[in-house]
């Protein structure tokens, strides 16, 4: 997601260039019907000779294509091995100790944690072909909206009795690193204040495949808690692929959720965010967007050890997340649903 910027940026400064992406099959509908691309070679990762035989056939492609430049945005092991055999006479990417040799061009990478965001980071690549620094409102993030994903979820939501009248909050649930795992408790008190303070509201509670026990938990503790009306007004809808969770936002009035691949998502359309952050920083993995779109950032300020690698907690006990109150993430989202309203009424 972090690189769809840096691909307006390469379209304006090279108009008729042939813009080829490769990317590996989860993250493929990021950048699917993105119209400033005219390739897209999807790379899955194979094992044994199969997977080899799939790898060797790729190498053929990209030097069959004789590309003028590769640039490596990803610097892994396989995107620098790749780079290198494409055969590129310009090859574009960042010192890295053992595979810098690879590239014909180099821009430095600091190990330490920088206050900047990662889009920024991205973009350093672009520095070393004159491009100049970017801004939110004129390099978003961006995903192409998908019709047959709108229209699934539209069928979806018709038949859990979601209406034209009601006011669609997601609120997404990671926990399969401890790193991003904001408390079950935290979200069911963050579901129940959100649904008792107004009945048009509808809170769908999505996950990714390895959180559905953690969603389920969230909704079957806050349908206790609340009143015997109220109850189906949480809602799990089945689980979405990405291009579903992006039409799911853009029928949304706010997206709640941690630091995570999701949240960036919900970052290419206009609805407004709550962005829950632990190890990481807002200012380094914010929304990037247009800043007249409503993004809240809630954090536990003060604490020496954020950002952190997400290896080891020092304290112990996550803090960055534990310590983050419902009460904080609620004020947040009346906010913006606030402001939002506000802007509606002008």
């Amino acid at each position: 997601m972090f690189t769809t910027p840096a691909v307006r940026g390469l379209r304006e400064r090279f108009p008729d260039a042939h813009l080829t992406y490769i990317v590996e099959p989860a993250a493929a509908p990021i950048v699917d019907g993105n119209p400033l691309l005219n390739e897209i070679i999807v790379a899955p990762r194979g094992r044994g000779i199969a997977g080899l035989a799939a790898e060797l056939a790729l190498v053929g492609r990209l030097r069959a294509s004789r590309f003028d430049m590769a640039i490596d945005f990803h610097g892994g092991p396989r995107s620098s091995l790749l780079t290198w055999l494409s055969g590129a006479p310009v090859r574009l990417g960042y010192e890295v100790v053992g595979r810098s040799w690879m590239y014909t061009k180099r821009v430095p990478r600091p190990r330490r944690h920088r206050p900047r965001h990662s889009v920024e980071n991205q973009w350093d690549l672009l520095s070393a072909l004159d491009i100049a620094p970017p801004d939110a409102a004129r390099f978003p993030v961006e995903m192409s909206s998908d019709a047959r994903a709108a229209e699934a979820v539209a069928e979806r939501l018709a038949r859990a009795g979601v209406g034209a009248d009601h006011r669609v909050i997601v609120v997404h649930v990671s926990a399969g690193n401890p790193f991003r795992r904001w408390p079950t408790a935290a979200f069911v008190a963050l579901v129940t204040v959100l649904v008792a303070r107004d009945r048009r509201r509808r809170v769908i509670v999505t996950s990714g495949p390895s959180e559905l026990q953690a969603a389920g938990a969230v909704i079957d503790q806050a349908r206790v808690l609340l009143d015997a009306a109220d109850r189906d007004h949480v809602l799990s809808c089945g689980e979405f692929s990405l291009a579903e969770l992006r039409a799911l936002v853009d029928r949304s009035a706010l997206y709640i959720g941690g630091d995570s691949g999701p949240l960036h998502v919900a970052a290419t359309s206009r609805v407004p965010i709550v962005g829950l952050y632990g190890p990481t920083l807002p200012v380094r993995s914010a929304p990037y967007r247009a800043p007249q779109w409503i993004t809240e950032s809630v954090e536990v300020a003060g604490l020496e050890c954020r950002p952190c690698d997400q290896r080891t907690c020092a304290p112990g006990d996550f803090r960055c997340l534990t310590w983050l109150r419902p009460e904080q993430v609620v004020d947040a989202a009346e906010r913006a649903l606030t402001r939002a309203a506000s802007r509606i009424s002008e």
